[in-house]
């Protein structure tokens, strides 16, 4: 295992919304025995409302400052040698001060998933605040990518399989 994660021994799950990042970091974190965070169900069983309500109610710039409080909190646990793969948003990356927390903290793995794909996991559900609007969606996935892009790996999503995701995660150098 790389240095850089014995050090702190993070694994931060980034990309699109549908992408897969709560299934394949759930088999993932199993897999290597670590504990598994979905930061947005972290955020929900916290607050006590919905994601889609906290962005209804009051607006996403207080949601963005939440996810960044949430996630600082995990980062910690991490620094203090709790090993865990996180599932964050689909936008905490884009944040600079949610990026900072993750950058020096671990690992970060893009798990790239065509658009064409999202769109077919995402289209039935009603509680994607961002997923609304049919153009804005793909205006926003566009615009992340470049975000994405900054993750120390990235994992092609050519499946529905998760388990194909996170054997490709395993073959990783990071667990050489």
């Amino acid at each position: 295992m790389i240095l850089k994660l014995k050090r702190t021994p993070g694994i931060y799950l980034v990309g699109f919304m549908g992408s897969g990042k709560s299934t394949i970091g759930r088999i993932l974190a199993e897999r290597i025995g670590w504990h598994f965070v979905d930061l947005d169900v972290e955020i929900e069983t916290a607050e006590g409302i919905t994601i889609f309500q906290i962005f209804e109610t009051r607006g996403e710039a207080e949601f963005r400052r939440i996810e960044r409080d949430k996630l600082r909190e995990h980062v910690r646990a991490v620094e203090r040698g709790r090993p865990a793969v996180l599932a964050l948003g689909g936008g905490t990356i884009v944040h600079p001060e949610s990026f900072a927390l993750i950058e020096n903290n671990g690992i970060t793995i893009w798990l790239d998933c065509p658009f064409e794909t999202v769109r077919r996991r995402v289209a039935p559900a009603s509680h994607r605040p961002l997923a609304s609007d049919p153009e804005s969606f793909a205006r926003l996935y566009e615009t992340r990518r470049e975000y994405y892009a900054r993750a120390d790996y990235r994992i092609p999503i050519e499946s529905d399989d998760p388990h194909v995701a996170v054997e490709a995660a395993l073959g990783l150098p990071l667990f050489k």
